[in-house]
């Protein structure tokens, strides 16, 4: 299995990662039957977050990574792409290091706007976050909050090819502004790149593409993978 970097990088490279990233997570010829992720939640996902996360540590450990968040536009389209960074800390666990690729499904409009806002989220905070269902048959409905209502994210992730592992609770993300304006050639605002404000450019087809074959182009039958 080839391992994905989790140092920030330009980020058409990030598009490329998270395209790849995104590809393993929902290729029954990889995974089997029951590691793949239900069509249902990724035809009604609102967005993805996609990243690579490294954890280093021993009582204490810290992690770190980048990546990329996405949103589904109100015609179906996909947005531009926002380049993220992700940090965190934990306490206790097993000594070593070890890197883990997340896809994060935003589930709701308020989880995509989640990401628009400036400074940090931490996930687990104000926006719920759950293991997401496996297997082509799961139900979304499966994975629920305390309140029984269904969470605002889902989280996926493997290490090794293995699915499950790290925990996300606590870990922060931001937006990386220098490589969405080194990018984008301008001051852009992570708003404007999820809202639809400005199209997408030909670097970020490739993730776009990869996106599409898996949840469906607009107006069109949906290709799965």
């Amino acid at each position: 299995m080839k391992l994905n970097s989790p140092l920030p990088q330009p980020l058409p490279k990030e598009c490329k990662k998270a395209a790849n990233i995104f590809q393993s997570f929902v290729d029954g010829a990889n995974n089997g039957l029951d590691g793949v992720i239900p069509r249902s939640v990724l035809e009604n996902a609102r967005g993805f977050a996609i990243f690579t996360i490294f954890k280093a540590g021993f009582l204490f450990s810290a992690r770190a990574g980048s990546g990329v968040v996405i949103a589904r536009l109100h015609d179906g389209s996909w947005s531009c792409p926002s380049a993220i960074g992700i940090a965190g800390l934990g306490f206790g666990g097993q000594a070593g290091a070890e890197m883990t690729d997340f896809l994060i499904v935003l589930n709701s409009h308020a989880a995509v706007r989640s990401f628009m806002a400036a400074g940090s989220l931490t996930l687990g905070g104000n926006m719920s976050l759950a293991v997401g269902p496996l297997g082509r048959n799961g139900e979304a409905s499966g994975a629920v909050n305390s309140s029984g209502k269904m969470a605002a994210m889902f989280s996926y992730s493997k290490t090794r090819g293995l699915f499950g592992g790290l925990s996300l609770e606590g870990s922060a993300i931001v937006e990386r502004q220098d490589a969405n304006a080194l990018a984008y050639r301008s001051d852009i605002s992570v708003r404007q790149l999820l809202s639809g404000s400005v199209d997408p450019p030909e670097w970020a087809q490739y993730l776009i593409r990869t996106i599409e074959r898996c949840t469906g182009r607009p107006g069109a039958h949906v290709n799965w993978v």
